[in-house]
C-alpha cells in the first residue's frame, strides 16, 4: 500500500512537478465500496472507494498546490460485457485521465494465469488482441491505451513473437485509436519486470509513430516508493526520442498537453 500523501511527497522530494494517480477500476473481479456498505458485495477484492479517493485528491491538491500538480486519473480494466458500467462511472466524477486497460477477459485474471491456463501463447494474445479492438470500437470515454502488448509479462516465452504473429490487428487497433484522438502508454515497469523489450514494444512504437501517432503518454507503473525513485522516465525518453518521438503528453480534463521530450 502506498498512501497518496506519501507518493505526493515522494514526488516532490524527487523534483517531479506533476503526478496523475491512476487507480485501478476492474468490474467483474471486484465489487465497488458502495456495494459493501448496502450488503451486495459479493467479491473478496473492491475498486478505489471514489468518493473518498477524489475528495481527499483534492484536499491534497490543495494543500501541496506551490508544490506540485495533482491529476485526477483512473485505470479502467475494461471487459467487453461491461461497457457501459465504466460509461456511468465516467459520468459521475471530474476526470483529467484515464488509461484503458485489458487485466482479464471473461472474468479470467492474466497475473495468475487464470486466462492462459490451457492455452497456448497464440491462443490468449490473439484474445488479447481482439479483446482490445472491441473495445476501441466500442468505448471512448478514455485517453490512451495502457501497456499495450501487457501480456507478454505473463507468457511462456517460447519464440513466440506477439508483434509479427499478430500485426494486423495491432495495426488496425493503433489507427482506430489514432481515427478517434487516442493515444497510447509507454509504461517504464517494463525494466522493475526484467523484460526483454519495452512495454508496448519498440515495434508497436515504430508502428504507432508511422501510422501518424502523436498521444503518447509516459507511465511510471508506481506503486511503491522504490518503483517511483527508480521510474526510469529519463532513461525512455531517450528511447522514444531514438525511435523518433520528439513529444509525449499529458492531460487535464480529458485533454491532451504536448511536451518536448
Amino acid at each position: 500500500m502506498y498512501p497518496m500523501e506519501d507518493c505526493i511527497k515522494d514526488a516532490i522530494s524527487l523534483g517531479i512537478e506533476e503526478i496523475c494517480f491512476t487507480d485501478h477500476v476492474d468490474y467483474g473481479i471486484k465489487d465497488d465500496w458502495d456495494d459493501l456498505r448496502n450488503n451486495k458485495a459479493t467479491k473478496k477484492y473492491f475498486n478505489v472507494d471514489y468518493d473518498k479517493y477524489f475528495s481527499d485528491l483534492e484536499t491534497l491538491r490543495e494543500k501541496y498546490k506551490n508544490q506540485i500538480t495533482i491529476k485526477n486519473g483512473l485505470e479502467f480494466g475494461i471487459q467487453k460485457y461491461n461497457i457501459e458500467k465504466y460509461n456511468k462511472l465516467f459520468k459521475k466524477y471530474p476526470l483529467d485521465f484515464i488509461i484503458l486497460s485489458v487485466h482479464q477477459i471473461d472474468d479470467k485474471e492474466f497475473w495468475n494465469h487464470s486466462y492462459q491456463d490451457g492455452k497456448i501463447e497464440k491462443e490468449y494474445y490473439e484474445d488479447y488482441f481482439n479483446e482490445i479492438y472491441y473495445l476501441v470500437q466500442n468505448y471512448s470515454n478514455y485517453c490512451v491505451l495502457g501497456h499495450l502488448d501487457m501480456m507478454k509479462r505473463y507468457d511462456e516465452k517460447d519464440g513466440y513473437n506477439p508483434f509479427v504473429e499478430n500485426k494486423e490487428i495491432i495495426t488496425k487497433i493503433l489507427k482506430r485509436v489514432i481515427a478517434d484522438g487516442k493515444g497510447i502508454e509507454l509504461n517504464t515497469s517494463s525494466i522493475k519486470y526484467k523484460l526483454d523489450d519495452l512495454m508496448p514494444s519498440r515495434d508497436i512504437l515504430k508502428l504507432y509513430l508511422e501510422l501518424g501517432g502523436e498521444v503518447l503518454t509516459i507511465g511510471s507503473d508506481s506503486h511503491c516508493k522504490r518503483d517511483l525513485k527508480n521510474s526510469h522516465i529519463e532513461e525512455l525518453k531517450q528511447e522514444l526520442r531514438d525511435i523518433g518521438f520528439t513529444k509525449f503528453c499529458t492531460f487535464e480534463k480529458m485533454k491532451p498537453t504536448f511536451h518536448e521530450l
